[in-house]
């Protein structure tokens, strides 16, 4: 039987990233290798030094070089005299010079150099007051600090600690004095005594370690120095599973609202907001910068957590001002990790597995159960006879024929339990004095929960199947003593591949199916050139569909590149004035996407004739056969843009208590389509800004600051392109005041800010140039007049006027907050914010159809909305004692918006109509007044206009709204619409949880929540829905609550079932109307630490607590019948290698 041939190579994608992966790790520990050999080869030295002490020399190489030199008290004399000149030599022929004449002879292991005695004739007898100490250097939380120094008190003699924080020394003398020292915390003497093992803790220095947060343009500034609202976490507090970064926000970012519609692998449907949305028009997603340059989500997610160093949510207009245009909506500044001035370049593994299921999958009948319930429904609706027959669901009972009978569980058929993801990632970090570097590779792969039944009938899988390839390098070059430049590359690659359809339609087909119609094949014969698929004609809109078939029937493959090179130049220029940098940055990135789809048409065949004693049928193909000749198609698409960026950085401390610091920044921006369609997308879209900061602070206490940005848009005519945004913001430091001084030791910290600014939006979301007229000649005229009195007048027409007013969307921010440390460990930050933003973009809406402007829309700057709200983080973190470390992380986030003006349709009398004085995502419906119990209570109720079907007991009864006189049109009708609970997204979202660290063994849990959130359920109901789709299945909820005669429960959770659909029953309403919010155990995790290894296990969304039991709230409302959200189990193991 010939069928649809395809070429795939699926089947060994799973050993590609293997490949990959060990072709990096070769390539990464072949350039350590010989880095290290090279260096030794290639560093020369040119100097000459005449009658000097030999440690004046050894010192001049140590401090001109990566080298140092390691050595015992009675190896050399220090003071001995000599004189060396050398020219352009390695280290070796420098070293021999050095030494010759002496009892002294070397070894170089990497860069150190260990010097020795060389060896006499006479072996003398050891002093027997040399012993050897060791033991590991540690910081307050029992973790490895390495790079420490140990070194022995006014001796020469002293060593490092390696990735483990463990070191060795030989000792000469009885009870010498250790001297422990490493940059941020508090140096340390320790006399030995007669131990042979000491570890030793050091403290941190809380002035040198005060918190350094990325704040605007990639800025550092001192946590205690900050007026704006900023928040910062690192990556590994995310505990980020294998899929995306932008769903695991919610509740650890203070500020941050987010959700997840969606639980398909590549595809979630994450989206998160800095302090909800202030606008109704254009872009509400905040701006995302990685490493200075904006990226979108997409690229965020692809982003492997291990090369994160740390993420800063950037909240009020201090914080956002400087990026303009770009940072109305909030800001989100990423850094990834560099380099460092190494010993040894540290060397990361980690792999990790994981298993994901469907969370909660909404429950379908039988086919038994079905059929009874559509009978049920044939009964209530009027004019209606197909109804199953008492034989037919005899027949299915007994099993007597499953093509004659089927009962499908299209579900079971179509998905599996679990769906499996593998990743992997390898990275090195190191450097010297002059260069460091940081490269990372990390190999991702996760399919979907979908069956793999394709490669039953076809040669493919079209399963999901998601692969990226991510490649991240950091280079910093110390060019000179002032001169750095660095070099970024990013590069990500991600091959996709699954169902010709979508996933989540490939999902709702499964459920929507009822089970008895139809099976899923009939049996096939010898000539036969296709598959015989079962279905069943006479639906509404053609043959029912058979979700197998047209499941299996087609894959599609999307393959995609994104490349970002930066390239960074910063030049001290203290030649010129003190504390005056110069920074640049030049970036280019360019994007590539490409997809190819297979398919071919499948033919479906039903039964008739049958006969029961010889149980035979006679099978009917329904229409005409279709051609199984395969069919391909496919598009490319793609961007590029270039960006450039310079600014001058002016920093300065006066007599120990005045700090200055002025910034003035310049950037441009071109963006580029790389296959446009027509002239308009083939015109780059550009921006231009400038930016500026002034911030001064009086020994630590008095602190303020003023920004600008000052940006052009190509959105807005010639006199308005360029908007002027300026902000101020204070703060003040209570706890650095002498008057404090008694409550320091309770009250470390105790700071007080405040802030006011304006931002800028240019995302208007109609398209680009909208100030400008737009003509068609395709369209068919305009038409003036009203009702039947109307004239068309054929020609050219308008799509869209003209608006040389257009202006920027200006929002207005005000936020005040305050910082708190009390005693040991507890940190706690609150703000409250509000938003008005102005001069909102929208297409008017009372513009009477008699001014003859047709379907053209009249655009202007109309709308203002208010959004306002508090968030709060609370941290704590305490070293019980040595073995046991406990700390505790809670976020709370409150945002609540109301639209003040927009230019609506007039709802004079029927306030309840508008949109003004409601949230964004308020849900607008009817208020439910129970349901019908009889015919009597019908006849003595208002008509409900909307009804396209008689009313009948079991129907939703609904209340009608008084106008704005009080009074009532005796209908219902959409002027009893009504705004319902609260918005569609939430406006409180919260986590909290402990980590908790034994020894070795680690374990935290995060719980995430929401509240003030509403979804409407809809496009669930049995039979058809407002697409005619026939003969859809049930849900066991509808089955169990629904009304009827035999049940007239008049608190029923369903009205009467009607195989016709029912308008009256499918209202927006109270009636389908939930809470949506929830506490979710998010992620817990346990952990245990060897010595240079860590192996863990975590899950995540394990539990959900909710009143919403149907599916995941947090996919909002509908019908469920989407792509769930998925539960994870992970297992990783992560080495360290120095």
């Amino acid at each position: 039987m010939e069928n649809c041939k395809f070429t795939t190579s699926r089947s060994v994608k799973r050993y590609k990233f293997l490949f990959v992966l060990a072709i990096l790790l070769s390539s990464f520990l072949s350039v350590y290798a010989e880095d290290v050999s090279n260096y030794v080869e290639e560093k020369t030295f040119t100097f000459s030094f005449e009658n000097v002490p030999l440690k004046q020399v050894l010192s001049h190489i140590e401090k001109n070089s990566e080298f140092i030199f390691v050595y015992y008290g009675e190896t050399i004399n220090p003071n001995r005299k000599v004189s060396i000149k050398v020219t352009n030599q390695p280290i070796r022929p420098v070293l021999d010079k050095l030494f010759k004449g002496m009892s002294v002879e070397y070894t170089i292991d990497n860069r150190q150099i260990t010097l020795k005695k060389v060896a006499q004739k006479k072996v003398q007898p050891q002093s027997s007051k040399r012993k050897t100490i060791q033991g590991f250097v540690l910081d307050k939380d029992e973790q490895p600090i390495t790079g420490a120094t140990i070194k022995i008190k006014d001796s020469t003699t002293g060593a490092l600690t390696d990735i483990e924080g463990f070191y060795k020394l030989e000792l000469e003398e009885e009870n010498p004095v250790l001297i422990v020292s490493f940059m941020g915390y508090i140096t340390q003497e320790v006399k030995v005594g007669k131990k042979s093992i000491l570890n030793i803790q050091l403290e941190e220095d809380t002035k040198a370690l005060d918190e350094v947060v990325v704040t605007a343009f990639g800025i550092g500034q001192k946590k205690e120095s900050l007026v704006g609202a900023i928040q910062q976490i690192r990556p590994e507090q995310l505990r980020v599973p294998s899929s995306r970064l932008s769903s695991s926000f919610a509740g650890r970012l203070s500020g941050v609202i987010a959700v997840q519609r969606s639980g398909e692998p590549g595809a979630d449907g994450a989206s998160f907001w800095i302090r909800g949305a202030s606008t109704f028009s254009g872009a509400t997603d905040p701006l995302i910068i990685l490493d200075g340059v904006e990226i979108d989500a997409t690229q965020l997610n692809n982003l492997d957590p291990e090369v994160i160093e740390s993420f800063s949510i950037l909240k009020d207009a201090t914080a956002t001002a400087l990026y303009g245009t770009r940072g109305a909506n909030g800001v989100m500044v990423v850094t990834t990790k560099n380099g460092e001035n190494l010993k040894k370049p540290i060397i990361n593994f980690r792999v990790e597995g994981a298993i994901s299921q469907l969370t909660n999958v909404p429950k379908m009948v039988d086919g038994i159960t079905y059929m009874r319930l559509y009978n049920e429904a044939q009964t209530r609706t009027p004019e209606t006879t197909d109804i199953y027959s008492d034989e037919k669901i005899n027949a299915t009972i007994d099993g007597v024929n499953p093509y004659m009978y089927p009962n499908i569980d299209w579900y079971n058929e179509m998905f599996k339990k679990n769906t499996f993801a593998e990743r992997f990632n390898f990275n090195i970090r190191g450097g010297s004095s002059r260069v460091d570097y940081f490269m990372s590779a990390s190999v991702k792969h996760s399919d979907g929960n979908l069956k793999s039944l394709s490669k039953d009938f076809y040669s493919f899988n079209n399963n999901i199947n998601v692969y990226n390839y991510d490649f991240v390098n950091n280079l910093n070059i110390k060019a000179t003593n002032t001169t750095k430049i660095s070099l970024g590359l990013n590069v990500s690659v991600r091959d996709w591949s699954g169902p010709y359809s979508s996933a989540g339609s490939v999902f709702s087909s499964a459920l929507n199916a009822n089970p008895v119609d139809f099976p899923i094949r009939f049996p096939g014969q010898e000539d036969d050139t296709h598959i015989r698929w079962g279905g069943r004609s006479g639906a509404p809109n053609g043959s029912y569909v058979n979700p197998v078939a047209d499941f299996v029937s087609g894959y599609s493959s999307t393959y995609s590149t994104s490349v970002t090179a930066n390239l960074r130049f910063n030049q001290d220029l203290k030649m010129i004035m003190k504390g005056l940098k110069l920074n640049a940055i030049v970036s280019y990135y360019n994007y590539s996407y490409s997809k190819v789809y297979r398919y071919c048409n499948v033919n479906q065949y039903e039964t008739s004739m049958y006969n029961p004693q010889e149980d035979t049928y006679d099978l009917n193909i329904i229409g005409n056969e279709q051609s199984t000749e395969l069919k391909t198609g496919g598009s490319n698409s793609g961007n590029r843009r270039l960006y450039l960026q310079a600014s001058l950085d002016y920093n300065r401390t006066f007599n120990d208590v005045h700090k200055v610091n002025v910034m003035f920044l310049y950037n441009q921006e071109q963006n580029d389509v790389n296959n446009p369609s027509d002239l308009l997308t083939s015109l780059p879209r550009r921006k231009q800004g400038i930016a500026g900061r002034l911030s001064y602070g009086f020994a630590g206490r008095y602190l303020a600051e003023l920004n600008f940005g000052y940006n052009g848009s190509e959105n807005f005519p010639k006199n308005k392109k360029f908007g002027f945004f300026p902000s101020v913001a204070i703060g003040y430091n209570l706890s650095e005041e002498k008057f404090w001084e008694p409550l320091r030791n309770i009250i470390p910290q105790f700071k007080i800010r405040a802030s006011w600014g304006l931002v800028g939006n240019d995302q208007t979301g109609a398209g680009r140039f909208t100030f400008l007229e737009n003509l068609t000649n395709s369209g068919a005229g305009f038409t003036t007049g009203t009702g039947n009195q109307t004239h068309t007048n054929s020609g050219p027409v308008w799509k869209r006027y003209a608006n040389p007013n257009l202006t920027w969307e200006v929002g207005e921010k005000w936020n005040a907050g305050i910082d708190v440390r009390i005693l040991k460990g507890f940190s706690f930050s609150a703000d409250i914010f509000k938003e008005v933003r102005k001069e909102i973009f929208m297409d008017r809406g009372t513009i009477p159809t008699l001014m003859g402007l047709g379907n053209v829309t009249v655009q202007g700057n109309l709308g203002k909305m208010r959004n306002w709200g508090i968030d709060t983080s609370v941290d704590y973190n305490n070293q019980i004692n040595k073995d046991l470390f406990v700390s505790f992380k809670g976020t709370f986030t409150f945002a609540h918006n109301k639209i003040l003006e927009m230019d609506e349709p007039e709802f004079s009398l029927y306030p309840n109509r508008l949109k003004v004085g409601h949230s964004l995502n308020t849900i607008f419906g009817y208020v439910a007044d129970g349901l019908f119990t009889d015919e009597n209570m019908i006849n003595n109720s208002l008509p409900q206009q909307f009804a396209n079907l008689p009313l009948m007991p079991g129907d939703i009864k609904y209340k009608d709204i008084p106008n704005a006189l009080g009074g009532t049109d005796n209908a219902i009708n959409e002027y009893d619409k009504v705004a319902l609970g609260y918005p569609s997204v939430p406006e409180i979202v919260y986590g909290f949880g402990p980590s908790i660290k034994y020894k070795n063994l680690d374990f935290s849990l995060f719980f995430q929540g929401t509240g003030r959130v509403s979804l409407m359920m809809s496009g669930f109901h049995p039979f058809t829905n407002d697409n005619n789709t026939a003969k859809r299945g049930i849900l066991d909820y509808v089955a169990d609550g629904c009304w009827t005669t035999d049940n007239p429960n008049p608190n029923a959770s369903y009205p009467r079932l009607t195989t016709a659909y029912n308008t009256n029953n499918n209202q927006n309403s109270t009636f389908w109307l939930r809470n949506a919010a929830f506490l979710k155990l998010k992620n817990a995790e346990i952990g245990y630490s060897f010595k240079n290894m860590r192996i863990y296990v975590s899950g995540n969304n394990l539990l959900t607590f909710s009143k919403f039991k149907l599916w995941d709230p947090e996919m909002g409302g509908g019908s469920g019948m989407s792509y769930p959200t998925q539960r994870t189990f992970n297992v990783g193991f992560q080495m360290t290698i120095n």
